[in-house]
């Protein structure tokens, strides 16, 4: 490689430095050395000290992803250092790589800068349950590139780190896990109002998934068409909660309502007949012709 020999003067001569194979087998432990610290520090770190800080897991996990960049960095300066490639041998190859950002890797080098805004701002967290882009599910893994949600169907959904951070997304659990439970149901005309919601607060509050802050309350909403609706809101504590709260909601409100006779509605329409006594016109007559003939013959024509 190029080496810069400065005089007494200060004038500086450009001069060739020969790469020993001693040097060149020293970079290639120093590789070896960051590749292996880079896979084993990181749990090391896990399981030596984070667990004990009672740290969440999202944070354990940004803490460890972030020493694995810095291990990857330190150690390649290490090994080029090592080989006696310095900055000004390798600056071509860092303007080359810059105009590669600029087109082809453009994309690539946009998803880790948000890869590593997610792992330092941490708007989304590993174990977060996340909607981004219509997916909703759990986020599993923040990589360098991409980030592994899980659905609801336990399929592994791979999504580019820079959606998290140009596009809308909701964090069902970022700054509290409580989420809000609408249960609307249509009583009939006639019901008892105040029954019918002292029997849905009931209901709610005897649901095990259901917290008791904020308290459950209920709403006439509307008068439909053929109801009387009502809304139940209550909270749970949160998302794998939700869905098991609606049915087990849901189950008691039937069950309550079946033993206080209040009658869930449904549409129903009326007919009116305006007059009785005055003869129904006929249209058309479907009967069919008689036949004279057997069955399945035609009327022979020399009987008539």
């Amino acid at each position: 490689h190029t080496g810069t020999i400065i005089g007494d003067d200060g004038s500086s001569i450009d001069t060739q430095v020969p790469v020993t194979l001693g040097n060149l087998l020293l970079g290639i432990l120093f590789v070896v050395l960051t590749f292996v610290g880079a896979r084993t520090v990181p749990g090391f770190l896990e399981t030596t000290i984070l667990q004990r800080l009672r740290l969440s897991a999202g944070i354990r996990y940004a803490f460890k992803s972030i020493s694995r960049y810095v291990i990857a960095a330190a150690g390649t300066v290490i090994a080029f250092r090592a080989i006696g490639i310095g900055w000004a041998d390798v600056q071509w190859l860092v303007a080359g790589f810059s105009v590669g950002l600029g087109f082809g890797l453009q994309e690539i080098f946009a998803n880790f800068v948000s890869g590593l805004i997610l792992l330092i701002e941490r708007p989304v967290r590993v174990g977060d349950t996340v909607t981004v882009n219509n997916i909703t599910g759990r986020v599993t893994r923040i990589n360098m590139r991409a980030t592994t949600i899980e659905d609801w169907d336990v399929k592994e959904l791979i999504v580019p780190n820079k959606a998290f951070i140009t596009t809308e997304i909701i964090n069902w659990s970022l700054s509290s896990e409580v989420l809000r439970l609408v249960i609307k149901v249509g009583v009939a005309y006639g019901s008892d109002l105040k029954k019918v919601e002292e029997t849905l607060l009931r209901v709610a509050k005897e649901c095990s998934r259901v917290v008791n802050t904020p308290p459950p309350h209920t709403m006439f909403s509307n008068f439909g068409d053929s109801t009387l609706d009502f809304e139940l809101r209550c909270f749970v504590s949160g998302i794998n909660d939700f869905r098991f709260a609606r049915d087990e909601i849901n189950k008691s409100i039937d069950k309550a309502f079946h033993e206080e006779g209040i009658e869930i509605a449904f549409p129903q329409r009326t007919l009116w007949v305006r007059d009785f006594n005055s003869p129904l016109k006929v249209i058309k007559d479907l009967t069919p012709p008689e036949s004279t003939g057997p069955v399945g013959e035609a009327p022979d024509d020399t009987a008539r």
